[in-house]
């Protein structure tokens, strides 16, 4: 092994144990790229960007008075058909918690040091500035350092996912998990519940606590009324949180996101096409919908895929650029600047294009659908 080359961090004599992985496996994981150095923000670090063994993908393991592991949140996996999912998953009772839409957020203290970690285990300058502002945090981390809090960042000045809820308006923060930092073992739903209210934290919306045989009906009804008012969808859970969550999301969600994949086909659209279409179709089949229902169903969905790639179209073919306008909150250019540089971490290609009454506007601009739209335009071979 080039061990010359390895981070200290990596190489710590109590990294192995406290994360149950040996020493010559975190080698190799490096020189393999599943482990990345993370040199930002002042901070020595490494990230998990995959799985390894019983850690999750998007782990932070930072370094400093301590050795801090923020592990990574776990895949929620989907359940496709409500009825036999839940029957076979949970045993007694289904938790029902609302899904926002909008970005995973963990928020942790390290050395009396307050950050915010995006899914990928990014440390987001503008998600951690704004939770603190959001956030009343200082009482919490005081009495609980050792927790992390999971929660979903939220409203029209997100600059990830963009999504209007009237409760919350421009930016706000809704807690879904409590999370032992280093093991990663959840506090019970109404554990949490309690936990956040001495606090003053405002958790997700809890639908309602149902037996397993009542569960589908119940949640089928919560997620229609749910689309009806442009809203995600639900989570599911035990009670106890001993059992994996699952999710469920509604139609309306499903074609929004649809509608965006499809403005930039070429750098969205494959992720996003095959598995919203397949989640259609079965939520189709299961609610028996009415021949009425199921047409405004496949009409919905195909305005969502046909219109959005159309408008691209014509914006390129017009000298347009195909991209997006973000729009976020900043105290002054600097600022706006070193989220740039975050995106750019990300891969992400955007440049700033104006701050105007404390608000950036960051335009993301999506390369592969502008270059290839051009090229189709100009006689180019599919």
């Amino acid at each position: 092994m080039r061990k010359e080359n390895i981070p200290p961090l990596l190489t710590h004599e109590k990294l192995p144990k406290l994360l149950n992985i040996s020493s010559q496996k975190l080698e190799e994981s490096y020189w393999k790229g599943i482990i990345k150095n993370y040199q930002k923000h002042d901070l020595e670090a490494i990230q998990f960007k995959k799985d390894l063994g019983p850690v999750e993908s998007g782990t932070m393991v930072i370094g400093g008075e301590t050795i801090h592991i923020i592990r990574g949140f776990p895949k929620i996996r989907r359940a496709l058909l409500l009825q036999p999912a839940l029957n076979k998953h949970f045993s007694k009772e289904v938790a029902v918690e609302e899904k926002m839409n909008g970005y995973n957020v963990r928020i942790a203290q390290i050395d009396q040091q307050i950050i915010a970690l995006t899914r990928g285990g990014y440390i987001c300058p503008y998600t951690t500035r704004k939770a603190t502002e959001i956030l009343d945090l200082d009482d919490f981390f005081q009495n609980n350092p050792e927790m992390v809090i999971c929660g979903e960042m939220v409203g029209t000045l997100n600059p990830y996912v963009s999504h209007y809820y009237p409760e919350v308006g421009k930016l706000g923060f809704r807690i879904f998990d409590l999370r032992e930092k280093q093991s990663n073992t959840p506090l019970t739903v109404m554990d949490k519940r309690k936990l956040l209210k001495e606090y003053g934290l405002e958790p997700v919306h809890l639908m309602g606590i149902f037996p397993v045989d009542e569960a589908p009906e119940k949640i089928m009804g919560i997620v229609r009324d749910l689309g009806v008012n442009n809203r995600e969808g639900v989570v599911m859970k035990d009670p106890m949180m001993q059992l994996e969550p699952l999710k469920y999301t509604s139609s309306q969600a499903q074609a929004l996101e649809l509608e965006y994949a499809l403005s930039y086909p070429f750098d969205l659209a494959q992720a996003f096409l095959f598995s919203r279409i397949i989640r259609e179709g079965f939520q189709a089949y299961e609610m028996a919908e009415s021949t009425d229902e199921l047409s405004e169903r496949a009409f919905r969905m195909g305005e969502s895929i046909l219109y959005p790639m159309l408008e691209t179209i014509k914006r390129v073919e017009k000298g347009e650029v195909a991209a997006e306008d973000l729009v976020i909150e900043v105290g002054n250019e600097n600022e706006a600047e070193e989220f740039i540089r975050h995106l750019r971490d990300l891969k992400v290609m955007a440049k700033l294009v104006e701050i105007k009454d404390g608000k950036a506007v960051i335009r993301r601009i999506h390369q592969s659908t502008n270059d290839r739209v051009k090229n189709y335009l100009h006689g180019g071979l599919y």
